[in-house]
This record gives structure tokens, C-alpha cells and sequence, in this order.
């Protein structure tokens, strides 16, 4: 039978790619007002705007010194995370991220899918129409998506975790091949989670895709919650003998750094206060802040793991506050 033995949970910023000494590029992007930023009440500011509501509060901390000790902790945090995963010596890794045009498109966007195929194809960067401008191909190396990478997938346990979706009520789509990844192939948040913290490992991987981004077909908390208790069902039901980690990609909040509700949300899941997760409102978790949802998914499929250790950065890039809260996290029995 097969038994969830580790948990964990990590951001998957491009501030994660670059060095410290260049994150000052995301918040000259910020400034530009290139992206609209999503605040707390569901609504989407410029910079502009956001400067003449908040001020400049973080002027003093938004500084290329303070880049390279968030990123330094950042990585140690990692590193942390890459060595707990080794420790752990899974048989699958299950990871549950977004997708952001990479896999799917406007055509085609599932609340919720399961890729079961014999092999996990990354889309190249040079393919994705939304690029960002400051991003090459060294950068994209970090999501491994600089080409077509090629991991294993576990088709077996992936079949068990939908047929279990389907009997508790749990619609879900399925893809079970990538046949042309310059089209339609897997993105960032598997990429990172398998180039960051695997140490070069292959171990066969479960991708678990929500729809966190765009409405208005993205699960609410609660459900989120609910397909996580469902996860665990699927897996200690399944026969495969395999001990599996099961990772949440992308969060916190972004791109605003929301440090109280980061820190809510971290306190919640130390000590797993599903009341809490489940009853999140939903309007903050917008944009970048969406991939919060990956997190109370795994949540759900954990409760019976303890938990072991976190790290949360707030990482303020612009005076105004722009960033992003990296989190890190891990649960084990």
C-alpha cells in the first residue's frame, strides 16, 4: 500500500532564479507599471497608485544589501528542503502547482488535472508568447524549461488519485501525454520544485495542476481543502507500494508582500487549523497570491504528518512593498 511520508512546500519566485544582486530588475518591472498588483481587497493597482495610497514605508529595506541576505537565506532554505526530500528517499513525488499558459491555454483551462503519462515533457521558454522581458535562457534553466526536459511520471498512481477523485465527488480532467511541447507542454511550477530540490534524482512525479489564476473557474479554498483529504484517500488506498512526498509549489503572497497573512497562514498550517485554510476568503488570493491554494490542497493530504520546520522571508523589492513572502516549509511523520 502506499503511504504519504513527507510533506513540504516551497515557493517557486523568479527571485528564486536570479541572485540576490539582480533582484532589483523585478522591482524596476514593478515600478514600470508593466504588471498590475493585486491587493488584499481583490483589486489590481499600478505602481503609481499604489505609491500614492501606501507611501514609500519600505525605502529603507529595499536595498540591494537586504537582496543579497533574503536571498541567501532563500537559498539556505532550499537547500533545507532539497535535504529533507533526500532524506526522505521517496518512490513518487506528487506536486501540486499552477499552470500559467504553459501546459493550457484560453481554450482549455481545468479547475483541476491529473497528468498520468509515462513521461512528464517541459515546454522550452522560447515557445511561451508571455516571456517575461528581462528572462533569457540561463534564467529559464531554473524552471528546467531552457529545452525540453524529460522526467517520469508514475502513471499508475495517477490513475488511482483520479479514480478516487471520480468516486468522492471530485470532477477532474486528465492529461496523459505531452505530444508537441512547443505548444502545450508542463511549466514553472513542476520545473523548479524538479530542478531545485530533486539534487539531480529522478523520481517519478505526480503532477497535480489547479486552476489558482484564472477565474472564474479556480477552486475555493475549501475546495482546495477538500481535493487534499481526497489526495490522501487516493494514495493510502492505492496497491502501489510506494512511499510518496507530496509538494505544494508557488506562494505566498505576491505581488504584494502581505506579511500578516502570510504569517496567519503559516501559523495555521503548523498546526494544521483546517477551520482556517478551508475559510480563507478567496479575494485576496488573486495573480500571485493565487498559488496559496496549492498549499491548502496539501494541506488537506497531511494532517496525519508533523510539522518539522519553516522558514518566511518577506521580501520587499520596491519602497512601496512590492515582492513577494517566500515560504518554506516541511511536515514528516
Amino acid at each position: 500500500m502506499a503511504s504519504i511520508v513527507l510533506g513540504l512546500a516551497a515557493s517557486h519566485s523568479p527571485l528564486l532564479i536570479l541572485d540576490g544582486a539582480e533582484w532589483s530588475v523585478r522591482g524596476e518591472d514593478d515600478m514600470s507599471g508593466r504588471v498590475p498588483l493585486n491587493t488584499l481587497d481583490g483589486r489590481y493597482v499600478r505602481y503609481a497608485e499604489l505609491k500614492a495610497m501606501r507611501g514609500e514605508p519600505y525605502k529603507d529595506i529595499a536595498t540591494p544589501e537586504r537582496f543579497r541576505q533574503d536571498s541567501d537565506a532563500a537559498e539556505r532554505a532550499l537547500d533545507h528542503l532539497a535535504a529533507a526530500l533526500a532524506a526522505a528517499a521517496p518512490d513518487v513525488v506528487v506536486i501540486v502547482g499552477d499552470d500559467q499558459g504553459e501546459l493550457f491555454d484560453p481554450a482549455n483551462i481545468p479547475a483541476l488535472c491529473v497528468f498520468n503519462g509515462e513521461e512528464i515533457v517541459m515546454r522550452p521558454w522560447t515557445s511561451s508568447k508571455n516571456s517575461m522581458p528581462w528572462a533569457g535562457e540561463a534564467f529559464y534553466r531554473g524552471y528546467a524549461r531552457d529545452t525540453t526536459h524529460r522526467f517520469p511520471g508514475a502513471p499508475a498512481l495517477a490513475t488511482d488519485i483520479v479514480n478516487r477523485f471520480i468516486d468522492d465527488g471530485i470532477d477532474v480532467a486528465l492529461s496523459s501525454s505531452v505530444p508537441e511541447p512547443e505548444r502545450h507542454g508542463f511549466g514553472h511550477a513542476i520545473g523548479f520544485i524538479v530542478q531545485r530540490l530533486f539534487g539531480g534524482k529522478r523520481y517519478p512525479v505526480v503532477p497535480v495542476l489547479l486552476n489558482t489564476y484564472y477565474p472564474p473557474n479556480t477552486p475555493t479554498p475549501r475546495r482546495c481543502y477538500a481535493i487534499g483529504q481526497s489526495l490522501r484517500r487516493a494514495i493510502e488506498a492505492s496497491p502501489e507500494n510506494a512511499r510518496v512526498a507530496i509538494i505544494a509549489s508557488g506562494g505566498l503572497s505576491h505581488f504584494l508582500c502581505e506579511e500578516e497573512l502570510d504569517r496567519d497562514i503559516v501559523r495555521a498550517l503548523r498546526v494544521h487549523d483546517a477551520d482556517y485554510l478551508a475559510g480563507m476568503d478567496p479575494k485576496p488570493l488573486i495573480a500571485g497570491s493565487s498559488e496559496i491554494r496549492n498549499w491548502v490542497l496539501v494541506a488537506g493530504a497531511i494532517p496525519h504528518l508533523e510539522w518539522k520546520w519553516d522558514e518566511y522571508i518577506p521580501v520587499r523589492r520596491t519602497p512601496a512593498g512590492t515582492g513577494i513572502g517566500l515560504g518554506f516549509m516541511e511536515w514528516r511523520s
